[in-house]
């Protein structure tokens, strides 16, 4: 692992108490290139974690506060009229950022909602006819209430697959809390936190996690495991290839973060319930079952070759 990588873990642990697990399975969805989507409880620290990641990668930030009234337009801009020049002049949206957060993004409409798919799957927006890239890296980061609260509407599949990852944050242990409780306020630490990397260096750890070696035993493992979930009747589908190559990914930069130069098949089972669990469904009664149960049943049932 590199220093930089080193650090940027260690300020974060500083701040988001105890919950180790869930800053690296962030960062490897990152370093895999992938957008993160966080769902819980209000309260819990979400919105902080993306915040922390923002300015620990020492990327461009912006937020976008989805609400029930929230347009396309809020999102990505609009062209206003210049008297003038006599011309249409692009105010580009928040969208234009290396790190978007787009927090409570099941409060929104589906139609705000979809304002998302293009820049996620490809990275460009395309407004009154034009194609407009977006910065690079580019990463969002969702957070979503759970879809039993009131004012919520839930995410489409073809949403949800766009992101690499989805995790939940839990209430903290007695220990974390406690430390919570008597310490500073975490948005004025988060206010004073200094980069650890620049995007430069977080593009070539990018290039590095996808070097890492997977061996044809281990291609075996992920192949039984999308095979599993096509055809057993557990599920009401089985993971697509766009999953695989998520979960390949993932386990990449997991390896990355333990600084190995080959992925081993406990990478792959410690990313795959952030990559499966939103991925992943019971059909007829049982469709509300914990996803999170779904996958641990998941690694139990396949054997590693």
């Amino acid at each position: 692992m590199s220093n930089s990588l080193h650090h940027a873990i260690t300020q974060a642990e500083q701040i988001i108490l105890g919950k180790p697990q869930q800053i690296r399975l962030a960062l490897a969805c990152l370093l895999a290139r992938g957008h993160l989507l966080i769902e819980d409880l209000p309260g819990v620290g979400k919105t902080t974690l993306a915040h922390v990641l923002a300015r620990t990668l020492g990327l461009q930030f912006s937020r976008i506060q989805f609400t029930s009234d929230l347009l396309p337009a809020d999102i990505l801009g609009v062209s206003v009229y210049q008297r003038d020049t006599n011309e249409f002049k692009f105010h580009p949206g928040p969208i234009f950022a290396q790190m978007v957060l787009a927090d409570e993004i099941n409060r929104a409409t589906p139609k705000a909602q979809s304002a998302l798919l293009e820049a996620m799957e490809e990275q460009q927006v395309t407004i009154e006819g034009t194609t407009r890239a977006l910065p690079a890296p580019f990463f969002v980061i969702a957070t979503q209430n759970p879809a039993y609260q009131i004012g919520t509407f839930a995410l489409p599949e073809s949403q949800l697959d766009r992101f690499l990852m989805r995790i939940q944050m839990g209430y903290p242990d007695a220990q974390a809390e406690r430390g919570l409780l008597s310490g500073m306020d975490r948005r004025e630490i988060v206010a004073g936190l200094s980069p650890q990397m620049t995007s430069v260096e977080l593009f070539e750890l990018q290039k590095q996690a996808r070097k890492i070696f997977v061996s044809p035993a281990l291609l075996d493992y992920v192949q039984a495991i999308l095979r599993h979930t096509r055809e057993a009747v557990r599920y009401t589908h089985g993971l697509s290839p766009r999953a695989g190559l998520s979960l390949l990914a993932a386990a990449r930069a997991w390896a990355l973060l333990d600084n190995r130069d080959a992925v081993i098949p406990e990478d792959v089972q410690a990313v795959l319930p952030g990559v499966a669990s939103h991925r992943l469904q019971a059909p007829g009664e049982h469709a509300r079952q914990n996803s999170d149960m779904l996958v641990r049943e998941l690694i139990e049932s396949v054997a590693i070759p």
